[in-house]
This record gives C-alpha cells, sequence and structure tokens, in this order.
C-alpha cells in the first residue's frame, strides 16, 4: 500500500505501520470496532454498554443516563459497533468505547453553539464531539445542552421535516 496524505501530512500504513513522528492517531483508531451487532431498541444498546471495560462502561452509562434525562422519547441503536441516539427524526449522536476513551459524537456537531472541540476520523465533515477519558470529564450541563441543540434538527437516516 502506497504513503497517503492525511491532515497534509504523509502517512505509510504498509504492513499497518503508523509512523507516530509523522501523525500521532489516537489510539483507538489503531484498534479494532466493537463487535457489537446492529440492532435497534434498548436492550442492544445496555448490552453494548455492559460489553464495555471499565473506565469506558462507568461513562458510557453515564452518558446514556444523562440523554435518557434530558430527551423525552429518546430512541436507541447499535450501529457500526457504537450505541446512537436520536429523538424520532433520526440518529442524532453516538457514544462509543475505545482504547482509554469514549467518544460522544454529535452528527451534524458544526451547527452546535459551542461547537464541540473533536473532529473525529471517517465519521463524516460535519460531525464534531468529545473523547471522554473518565466521567469526571462530563460535563452535564453542556453535554445535555448539545443533546437538545443536536436533536431539535432531523439527523441521518430518518424522515425529513
Amino acid at each position: 500500500m502506497p504513503p497517503e496524505r492525511i491532515e497534509g501530512k504523509t502517512v505509510d500504513r504498509s504492513e499497518g505501520h503508523i509512523d507516530a513522528g509523522v501523525l500521532s492517531l489516537p489510539e483507538a483508531m489503531t484498534g479494532r470496532a466493537s463487535p457489537a451487532k446492529a440492532a435497534v431498541g434498548d436492550k442492544p444498546v445496555f448490552a453494548y454498554i455492559a460489553s464495555l471495560p471499565q473506565p469506558q462502561r462507568g461513562i458510557a452509562e453515564a452518558i446514556d443516563a444523562l440523554a435518557a434525562k434530558t430527551l423525552p422519547g429518546l430512541e436507541r441503536s447499535v450501529k457500526w459497533g457504537m450505541a446512537y441516539y436520536g429523538v424520532g427524526d433520526g440518529w442524532c449522536f453516538s457514544c462509543g468505547g475505545f482504547a482509554g476513551h469514549v467518544k460522544l459524537m454529535f452528527i451534524n456537531g458544526v451547527t452546535l453553539q459551542p461547537v464541540p472541540p473533536v473532529t473525529p476520523v471517517g465519521m463524516g465533515k460535519s460531525t464534531r464531539g468529545l473523547e471522554l477519558e473518565s466521567v469526571e470529564d462530563i460535563d452535564e450541563d453542556h453535554i445535555a445542552t448539545w443533546m437538545k441543540q443536536v436533536t431539535s434538527v432531523p439527523g441521518i437516516g430518518g424522515r425529513k421535516r
């Protein structure tokens, strides 16, 4: 595999090689996706969260509980090895456990105020979010505000308003 350009830097991925001196990727991006099967509903999401090691499980449980408290009519699904959340007009944000952290990603996150700081690799140009390393990293007020903002517009995979 020839070297490729990512964020203006050359990366050689042959034989799984990523030169940390050239581009430092988050540890999660060098690992495997969760083997969780795609399924709609609370039960698959709760099973996915229960399968995570600590501290990722505690972080994901706290985000799930905050979503349930914040969003009436919350719907859950497991897609692409992560928990996805919405309120009827498609999936609006996701929460997934990775090595050393949990990614909380808002689809259409560029529309949020303020815009969340993390731009994930491979999740779309408009997705933004957070990487949470501990339960203490969760700012409930801020995250609840983002959850309300992002669910006020149609998500992905839902009907258009």
